[in-house]
């Protein structure tokens, strides 16, 4: 059975004075002498007094909880794990600040920009981060009409008043494709992902200009939604074709992944006779086999720095735009020389 929690009433009874004067001492507020303030907070500490999220919200108005609204179906969104690997950042900043984060998983953009005005009508969280951006991004106008700081994880094609969380996509796609093209490939896929989100269409348009760069035509293209389910449905499409690519880039890894397993399955060699590529470096893609060659974007670095960005704009009033380093190719096992020319 647990101990009862100790209250502000428990250091006010032991230090000798009011509930009142415990909890301006506690809070930092004037009207303590420096004494008195000092010897509440030592007998806080030796009680084992700690803060009530709720009473702390109450005092102060603030929710103290930063808030990421995602518009994916949550089916597709447990088989990326990019998302935890970029909570997970986020919490490593949030959590000694004593802050929690509020996910919600929502199933289309009306219903996302309908918990926008939720969150801020009923004071549940102090700033949010904007991800998947899109094109001309409504959400952007909608958060500075509400007053709600943010950090976009992108850089928008619009104009934006939040800082921005960016790193640029086209370096580890062209790398990708000019590897490839060094190995002998000609023919080379892309699963891409979806073009109404600027960094679908943005991995696309890097690939498009590394095969002209490349003096190759243009290569073939699916569009997908990101899942699992669609980047197979997309592999299977290319690999049975009359005369399939010898290599696919993929948009991301989780994709690349089903795409593997496609290959094995139609009794094809991974990488003699078709090479795979993904993009973002999840923890598990050097597991798989052969293991995968993908583009490291760090999504946990993208979590701490938006945590960082966000605090300091909600206490500053403002803060910078930070570029991360640009996503590098990790050569691994799934792509090589082709075999068929």
């Amino acid at each position: 059975m647990s101990e009862p929690k100790v209250t502000i009433a428990d250091v006010a009874r032991e230090a000798g004075v009011s509930k009142g004067l415990v909890s301006f001492a506690l809070n930092d507020r004037p009207g303590v002498s420096a004494e008195s303030r000092v010897r509440i907070l030592e007998i806080a500490e030796r009680l084992g007094w700690t803060p009530s999220l709720r009473a702390r919200s109450l005092s102060t108005r603030r929710s103290f909880a930063l808030g990421l609204v995602i518009a994916r179906d949550p089916e597709v969104l447990g088989s990326d794990p990019f998302f935890p690997s970029f909570i997970a950042g986020v919490e490593t900043v949030l959590a000694p600040q004593g802050l929690a984060l509020v996910l919600s998983v929502v199933p289309d953009e009306k219903t996302e920009m309908r918990t926008y005005r939720s969150l801020v009508s009923d004071g549940r969280v102090d700033g949010v981060f904007l991800s998947d951006l899109r094109h001309n991004d409504p959400r952007i106008p909608l958060l500075q009409e509400l007053g709600l700081p943010a950090v976009t994880l992108g850089r928008p094609d619009t104009e934006s008043p939040f800082p921005c969380i960016s790193v640029d996509d086209t370096p580890g796609v062209a790398e990708t494709v000019r590897y490839l093209v060094s190995l002998g490939h000609r023919r080379i896929a892309h699963v891409a992902g979806s073009p109404a989100l600027l960094h679908g269409s943005r991995r696309r348009a890097a690939f498009d200009t590394a095969l002209r760069e490349a003096g190759l035509p243009a290569g073939q293209s699916i569009e997908t939604d990101f899942s699992v389910a669609a980047g197979a449905d997309a592999a299977r499409r290319l690999l049975t074709q009359d005369s399939p690519p010898t290599a696919i880039v993929f948009a991301n890894d989780p994709m690349a992944i089903a795409g593997l397993g496609v290959a094995h399955e139609l009794g094809l060699r991974v990488p003699d006779d078709v090479s795979i590529t993904g993009f973002d470096d999840i923890d598990f893609t050097r597991y798989v086999y052969p293991a995968l060659t993908t583009v490291r974007t760090a999504p946990s670095d993208w979590g701490r720095a938006a945590g960082r960005t966000l605090l300091d704009l909600m206490a500053l009033g403002t803060a910078p735009d930070v570029d991360l380093p640009a996503g590098r190719l990790v050569i691994r096992g799934s792509a090589g020389t082709p075999l068929r020319p």
